[in-house]
């Protein structure tokens, strides 16, 4: 039986079993990540090959190690300072080559590999045996029991897709499996206003021809929501003042958010590609146009697909790519199917209901269950940066000062 195992292992995961090593008295083998992929980070490595990022948005104190200037640390040592950007008014951002080669060292460094079990979840409950506990039934056909669990889960591969996309064989989202930024098209639509749907298209317009086609004006936003939200105090004043999973929770964190939107930095290149009539020299058939409007329907005729727009006009390309965000983790079926079992609370729209001093997702009874939660599915406590870096971090404050609390009575009696 382990002390505690973290579902997801991603940059959540990654984490925030550090801090559970470093802060509270568990050891090695007391913790696990289950993840079914073959490394740790490897959805995100994929989806940042997927869309060609080549730097991070957040700061280059936003990291997978617990030191913040571990990373300006470890670039400084390698005479790779030039990877850490200028963001005006803003610190500077690492290079994506520079945050995964210092990820990787701290996964190294800290032995963490070691601690991952390759599986998915497929259910949780509650533990017949003395002791208590939950266990997790996997794909393997192997059960993995454990005092608590963490679910840090993201998204959970869950894409959104316009209703128009659903029967096009040709238009694929970025992050499915199947989309491959250096295949064989010539031209390419990409649809969506964000900071993914930006990068692609700047990356491709270098080797092809690329329509972005937005359905709002492109805005431009440094981060995702007010830096004000990585601090705890600001989170309580403003979002802990509403009851937990209520919809008021849910309206702060919708006015925070800003979705939808592109750095500046990325923007700007972006415009001067769509204005630069050399765009892609190295390829006579490089070039970008950007088109505001909505999508009507589409279609495939010889061989191409047509997009129609509702103002009028269409758009016609050998490929679409779909840069449309995540679907909601709140009502992802995993998550409905953990909740139901373990008879947890939820609020609005599916809104898991936490803890806010621990993260416990609550049962329906008004009891903690030992069922804690960080990334996405944890906005409605950590606020609108839940599921970014800094929500990691700040996701781990609790969790861990909240296991470390409970394991003392135990160690005493030990």
């Amino acid at each position: 039986m382990y002390e505690c195992v973290i579902v997801g292992g991603g940059i959540h995961g990654t984490y925030l079993v550090q801090r559970v090593l470093e802060e509270t008295a568990l050891e090695h083998d007391e913790v696990a990540i289950v993840d079914p992929h073959d490394r740790l980070l490897a959805s995100f490595r994929r989806k940042a090959r997927a869309c060609e990022l080549d730097a991070l948005r957040s700061t280059f104190v936003h990291h997978v190690g617990t030191e913040p200037f571990g990373l300006e640390d470890f670039a400084e040592a390698r005479d790779r300072e030039d990877e850490l950007l200028p963001t005006p008014g803003y610190p500077r951002r690492p290079s994506l080559s520079l945050f995964l080669d210092y990820a990787d060292y701290v996964i190294d460094r800290n032995d963490l590999a070691s601690l991952h079990r390759h599986a998915s979840v497929a259910s949780i409950r509650d533990a017949d045996a003395p002791g208590g506990g939950l266990v997790l039934e996997t794909d393997t056909g192997r059960s993995i029991r454990t005092r608590r669990c963490v679910l840090a889960i993201g998204h959970g591969g869950r894409y959104r897709r316009p209703d128009w996309a659903r029967n096009v064989e040709d238009a694929t989202h970025v992050w499915d499996d199947s989309f491959d930024p250096d295949g064989p098209a010539d031209e390419t639509v990409v649809v969506g206003g964000g900071i993914t749907a930006a990068q692609l298209a700047t990356c491709l317009a270098e080797r092809e021809s690329v329509t972005l086609c937005s359905r709002h004006d492109l805005e431009p936003a440094t981060i995702e929501a007010d830096p004000r939200w990585i601090n705890w105090n600001h989170i309580e004043s403003h979002l802990h003042r509403h009851p937990p999973g209520s919809r008021r929770r849910d309206d702060v964190l919708r006015d925070a958010r800003n979705d939808g939107t592109i750095p500046p930095q990325l923007l700007e290149r972006l415009e001067a590609l769509a204005d630069d009539e050399s765009v892609g020299d190295g390829d006579p058939d490089g070039s970008l146009t950007i088109r505001r409007g909505e999508i009507s329907s589409a279609r495939t005729v010889d061989g191409q697909v047509r997009l129609l727009l509702e103002g009028g006009g269409c758009c016609v390309a050998d490929q679409v790519a779909l840069a449309t965000g995540f679907e909601p983790v709140f009502d992802h079926p995993f998550v409905d199917r953990v909740a139901a079992t373990l008879d947890l609370e939820r609020g609005y729209r599916g809104m898991p209901v936490l803890a806010d001093a621990t993260l416990a997702w609550r049962r329906t009874d008004g009891d903690s269950s030992p069922l804690f939660v960080s990334g996405a599915l944890a906005a409605g406590t950590v606020g609108p940066l839940a599921g970014n870096i800094a929500g990691a971090r700040r996701a781990a404050d609790r969790i861990a000062a909240a296991i470390d609390s409970a394991d003392r009575p135990r160690l005493a009696a030990d």
